[in-house]
């Protein structure tokens, strides 16, 4: 929230914000076609951006102390820019493939976003800049295309596998609500999610153990869920409901990837309906119940965890969490955990103890207060 305040100090040049997410359930369904259930974060990505007269991008960071990056928009090719400029260049080079006139640009960027922790600091980048160039070029985008054209961004020119769930919770959540993305067909349905309203904390629990998912093992995971599928006679796993049809596959690994994408899907599905019923008993306990199972399906059958999210997960739970589980890509990153708010400060403290027993760096937390999408601030 302070690069919220420091953007409205800045000068009056358009700002533009778009925050990070969490993801109560549905991990790696969404390149699957599969259901998602995010929260935009109160912090996140400002960019603010003025035209140039030359065809030049020049970007720079406040978390970045080198010199900006100066990059010919007329060039831009994948694999032209590398590092964290990559993520603002794809985006130029993104809007112009998809036949939007970008205009030359000085864009500073600022953060109040862990990097590498799992809530979609890179998405919030993307958009935040996407939403800054369509405003110097004067043109409006639709929110569901400026999505999918921050996602080429990132696949296409950054080389990140990933798919729509990061940029379509930056681009349309809406405060005091999850919400439910069909990957498949985009259909998006606002369900209300207000946990400090009810007495409890959706608290982040930053590993400090930084995740990349430009790297063999996330472009793994989804080869082998393609292969799956395949042999399913499906266009993607998220087409199925059943998880007992993953009992045809005969390989066992790709038994276990079918497993948990179809699980996690029909999980985001019941806590969503949960949440939407006003009359349901304990549906906070219900949702900590799944994300547990959820953190579970990650770490066996999909097996993307790593040991400091298992300790999370295993000591909040003990210190009075209701469930907790890994977010984002996995292989390093943050947990997400349900907790009363009684037991914040004893969640905490426990954590902190845990891993300082094992030599770890300490966690870092994020109260998660769910809020509202990308918008101008200034």
């Amino acid at each position: 929230m302070a690069v919220l305040a420091r953007a409205r100090r800045a000068v009056s040049a358009p700002v533009w914000f778009a925050p990070g997410r969490a993801n109560l359930m549905g991990e790696h369904t969404d390149y699957n076609e599969g259901l998602v259930l995010p929260f935009a974060l109160a912090q996140g990505v400002t960019a603010t951006a003025v035209a140039r007269s030359d065809r030049l991008l020049v970007v720079r960071s406040k978390q970045v102390p080198d010199d900006p990056v100066t990059v010919p928009l007329d060039s831009l090719q994948p694999g032209s820019v590398t590092g964290w400029a990559a993520y603002p260049a794809g985006v130029a080079w993104s809007l112009r493939t998809a036949g939007y006139l970008v205009p030359g640009a000085s864009v500073d960027i600022d953060s109040d976003l862990p990097v590498g922790a799992g809530v979609s600091s890179s998405a919030a980048l993307e958009c935040s800049v996407a939403l800054a160039l369509c405003s110097l070029a004067g043109v409006s985008v639709p929110r569901r295309e400026l999505a999918a054209i921050a996602k080429r961004a990132e696949n296409d020119f950054v080389g990140a596998p990933t798919g729509i769930i990061d940029q379509s919770a930056a681009l349309l959540c809406q405060a005091g609500h999850a919400m439910l993305l069909d990957c498949g067909t985009l259909a998006v349905t606002q369900v209300p999610f207000q946990p400090g309203r009810d007495g409890m904390a959706a608290l982040i629990v930053d590993t400090r153990v930084p995740h990349a998912l430009v790297d063999g093992e996330y472009a793994s995971r989804r080869a082998e869920c393609e292969a799956a599928a395949r042999l399913l006679g499906v266009p993607a796993l998220g087409l199925i409901t059943d998880v007992r049809e993953t009992e045809r596959l005969t390989d066992p690994v790709l038994r276990r990837r079918a497993r948990h994408v179809i699980s996690d899907s029909a999980r985001a599905r019941a806590i969503a309906t949960a949440l939407l019923d006003t009359l349901a008993p304990d549906v906070y306990a219900f949702a900590g119940q799944l994300l547990t199972e959820g953190h579970m399906s990650l770490r066996d059958d999909f097996e993307v965890s790593w040991p400091e999210a298992d300790l999370a997960v295993e000591v909040a739970i003990v210190a009075g969490a209701l469930g907790a589980k890994m977010i984002g890509g996995g292989f390093g990153g943050s947990v997400l955990a349900l907790v009363p708010a009684s037991r914040l400060a004893a969640v905490r403290a426990s954590l902190t103890e845990a891993f300082t027993r094992r030599g770890w760096t300490p966690p870092e937390f994020l109260n998660a207060v769910p809020s509202a999408a990308a918008r101008r601030i200034a």
